[in-house]
């Protein structure tokens, strides 16, 4: 998928349905009806990240292209709120002082060598038997990781040993367009 599909008007359209689904969700309302058009019907797959007074609060994504990205964030901005593994769920009260931030994935691909990973263009896929983790693009960036050390923290996240990219892990890179209510500044 090229990032050209996702218009600048597309862009709140997404960050307003996500506010809506988020809100419904911790409210216990029904979910919003989706928007449609444009980037939204495109099948891609996307993550949704909040944070609440600059912490981080919740993320949850799809890799897989498998619904419009309409319904994908929508699912995932409400599921985001109470369904995050690390968090509690996210209560009324914090909603002023949630900020979403979207990102939309481009397909993984898959390489051959820590060499060819961009640090900041692109996120992390490791796999391993059945066990896989990923890191988005802007994790090794927030970090000021290197290129081995984001490999190291993704090998981690999959529950893998640190030396996992080196014993027969597969590796995998993708691109994503972020773009939030207000992203961190730094």
């Amino acid at each position: 998928m090229g990032f050209d599909l996702i218009a600048p008007e597309d862009q709140p359209r997404l960050l307003a349905l996500a506010r809506r689904a988020l809100v419904a969700r911790v409210e216990g309302r029904p979910a919003p009806p989706l928007e449609t058009g444009g980037a939204l019907d495109v099948r891609c797959g996307a993550f949704v990240t909040i944070h609440c007074r600059g912490d981080l609060r919740g993320c949850l994504g799809r890799i897989e292209p498998d619904a419009p990205l309409a319904l994908t964030v929508a699912d995932l901005a409400a599921s985001v709120s109470d369904s995050d593994p690390r968090f509690e769920p996210v209560a009324s009260i914090e909603l002023p002082e949630i900020e979403i931030e979207i990102s939309v994935l481009a397909p993984p691909t898959e390489i051959q060598s820590i060499e060819e990973i961009e640090v900041g263009r692109h996120g992390l896929v490791i796999e391993q038997g059945l066990r896989s983790g990923l890191l988005l693009p802007q994790v090794a960036v927030e970090h000021g990781w290197d290129r081995e050390t984001f490999v190291v923290h993704a090998c981690r996240k999959a529950a893998l040993t640190p030396d996992a990219w080196r014993r027969g892990a597969r590796i995998f890179v993708f691109e994503a367009y972020v773009f939030g209510e207000r992203l961190p500044t730094g």
